[in-house]
């Protein structure tokens, strides 16, 4: 324990306080004779010297800082990789390695060690014994950047790892750094064994009704060399196609395409699925389900411009990405009588129309008075007067010609769309867009996403924004799109950020209104075979006000027609369903509920997926655990040589790690001061009245 005393005057006053103490105690003190003796007098004169002094000293209000330091034990974690394909393994041998764990955990905490259990999925059990092997897939580089954030703070030196090394999801755990040694314990067998697999499957998510699609799989095999296999594609338990290959070499792997016809809407699942040979070491990897979602037809995107412009391939770049939406590009110099007879669009996207001269509105009036919901994104030629009265987004009040340069910034008030408002602060580094110079007014029902930034100056001036009124519009004022999609893949070799807001705008404007008053969804479309099912609930009363406590019948249908039956009222605390263990497969739910005395219904699908990521590979991974081991300073032991763990964790010495705690506190703050104080004036006026003094 260290004490430092921080002085807010000059220290040469404490001098003048203690002589305002001598000298007070001086003048009371020197009067001779005395009713006591000299030795009494010396001990009076010292307690109202010290009394006084202290009183000085509180006026000086200095400050007392203490340091307490301490030495963090040792921390170590003993993780265990609870993965499926660690149960594996021989159940013996692995329950006689967790007792091993568990008796090194014991003499650690005798050598004054803190010890702490985690799992994959970030359990702490007490003991090893609770540790579930469930886990459908192994991210050992998680499991090890949990426990560094976890740990943070605390004198971690050591990690036990108990895996098989393989890894199927995340990146090589050798490939990060981590201030901690890893001792991993290999368990498993590195010798493949005699297996088929459907390994891979490449398909696309969506199909469009009526079209073929392709399904790949990838099927491998080891120790079937000369043998042949059947590989089926089927749905329902029906077989739609089946291929035949043979296995010419020892570690062996084929592909196969299915080439299938998307003949029904919605989630359709099928099963590739291959021959069992005798000999297996297990059939459970022998088929994957394959989930594909049919729809009819694509949303048609509409995107007309005045002249050609880098802007344009941009923007039709972004809306690629979104394999629902159809794109259409007419440029109306280069064809000024587009037909546009034969396509409803779903959205109509304007670049610098309309004009100064306000050409070629004969095209695209018409469809703007169809009510399509439209984006304009503004250019050096967008006549704004004509703009105020074809759109409900903003009024801009500027004279042609007139432009100005800005950027851009996130409104983090802006909810109706969901966007991450930390990684949108990267836009105030993108180039400067050509924006109309002038007022800018924002129409009723209108939101802003990004607000324009001219030099450092955050204005309130709308650069994007949408309205969210009846009729759905949105407004980009800016010219020079391109140039933020250059920049972005500039800063982080990826174009995601302009692209997200753009395909979120379409596709809110491409959204039909939902006027449901009942509307039962699932939280995700997709859902593993190990969560839960979470719906979430919302009735709407005349005036679409939320309405709740009222009872709901929920009905889920599987593939083979078997039907769950649910019953819940939805609150203001609590507006989700929770539906656990449901095997996999796809399901459709219908929901039913009285609201306002009509019956209304709620329907829709979706998918619980059975992952065998880990049965596709039971071949224990060493040489990954020796480098992960070797690169942080730990050591590797196969799971027989456990019991030599012990020595190599106290053979690794680790810095002592100390901590330290600092507490300011004004001197005048102390109790004990106040207190001693009194204690030593009563003292000294009692002593002088009992000794006769005055």
């Amino acid at each position: 324990m260290k004490f430092d005393f921080l002085f807010q005057s000059s220290p040469w006053f404490i001098l003048l306080c203690l002589l305002a103490g001598a000298i007070y105690a001086f003048v009371l003190y020197q009067i001779s004779p005395t009713p006591w003796n000299k030795s009494t007098n010396r001990v009076l004169a010292a307690f109202r010297f010290i009394g006084v002094s202290l009183i000085c000293l509180l006026l000086l209000n200095f400050l007392i800082r203490q340091i307490t330091q301490s030495v963090q034990k040792r921390t170590l974690v003993l993780a265990i990789d609870n993965s499926q394909s660690m149960g594996i393994a021989n159940k013996q041998i692995l329950s006689g390695v967790l007792s091993q764990l568990e008796s090194l955990k014991e003499k650690l905490q005798e050598e004054d060690f803190e010890i702490s259990w985690t799992t994959l999925d970030g359990q702490n059990p007490e003991k090893a014994t609770d540790i579930q092997f469930n886990q459908k897939s192994t991210n050992l580089s998680s499991l090890l950047s949990g426990i560094k954030n976890a740990q943070e703070g605390n004198n971690l030196s050591d990690v036990v790892l108990l895996t098989d090394g393989i890894v199927n999801e995340g990146i090589n755990p050798s490939s990060e750094k981590f201030t901690f040694a890893v001792h991993t314990v290999g368990l498993g067998d590195t010798i493949p064994k005699k297996d088929i697999a459907v390994k891979s499957i490449y398909t696309n998510k969506i199909a469009y009704l009526g079209n073929k699609f392709p399904i790949q799989a990838d099927i491998s095999s080891y120790g079937f060399q000369g043998k042949t296999v059947s590989i089926y594609l089927k749905q329902g338990g029906k077989t739609l196609e089946k291929q035949v290959i043979n296995f010419q070499q020892k570690d062996d792997l084929k592909t196969v395409s299915f080439n299938t016809l998307a003949s029904q809407k919605g989630v359709q699942h099928f099963v590739v699925q291959v021959d069992v040979l005798g000999g297996e070491f297990s059939s459970k990897n022998n088929q994957q389900d394959v989930y594909v979602e049919v729809i009819d037809g694509k949303e048609k995107v509409l995107l007309m411009a005045l002249s050609p412009h880098p802007d344009i391939k941009a923007i039709k770049s972004m809306l690629d990405k979104n394999e629902n939406f159809e794109i259409d590009v007419k440029i109306l110099t280069e064809n000024p009588f587009p037909d546009l007879s034969n396509k409803n669009y779903d959205v109509l996207i304007l670049h610098q129309l309309p004009d100064y001269f306000n050409s070629y509105s004969n095209i695209y009036k018409p469809l703007l008075d169809k009510g399509i919901p439209t984006l304009f994104v503004l250019g050096n030629q967008t006549g704004t007067t004509y703009l105020n009265q074809l759109n409900q987004v903003m009024r801009i009040n500027s004279q042609a010609g007139q432009t100005d340069k800005v950027t851009g910034y996130y409104n983090g008030n802006f909810k109706s769309l969901n966007f991450e408002a930390e990684s949108l602060d990267l836009i105030k580094q993108f180039p400067q867009v050509s924006v109309p110079f002038g007022d800018i007014t924002l129409l009723p029902n209108s939101e802003v996403i990004l607000y324009q930034k001219i030099g450092s100056l955050q204005t309130q001036k709308p650069l994007f924004a949408i309205n969210t009124g009846p009729k759905k519009s949105a407004i980009f004022a800016g010219e020079g799109i391109w140039t933020w999609r250059l920049e972005e893949f500039d800063l982080t070799e990826k174009q995601e950020l302009i692209d997200d807001i753009f395909l979120k705008v379409v596709q809110f404007l491409s959204a039909k209104d939902d006027k449901r008053k009942l509307r039962v969804y699932p939280i995700s479309n997709e859902f593993l075979l190990s969560d839960k099912v979470v719906f979430e609930t919302e009735i709407y009363n005349g005036i679409y006000e939320k309405m709740y406590n009222i009872p709901v019948a929920l009905e889920l249908k599987d593939e083979k027609g078997r039907v769950r039956k649910y019953n819940y009222t939805p609150s203001a605390d609590n507006s989700k369903f929770e539906i656990s263990a449901l095997p996999a497969g796809v399901y459709q739910y219908k929901a039913n509920a009285s609201v306002l005395g009509k019956n209304e219904q709620s329907t829709g699908e979706f998918i619980v997926k059975d992952l065998q990521v880990e049965l596709s590979n039971t071949t224990a991974d060493f040489d990954l655990l020796r480098q992960l081991s070797a690169q942080t300073g730990g050591k590797f032991l196969p799971a027989s040589q456990l019991v030599q763990l012990e020595k190599q964790i106290l053979a690794h010495k680790a810095p002592e790690k100390i901590e330290a705690n600092e507490d300011l506190k004004e001197f005048i703050n102390l109790k004990w001061v106040f207190f001693l104080i009194i204690a030593l004036l009563t003292t000294e006026w009692v002593v002088r009245k009992y000794m006769g003094g005055y």
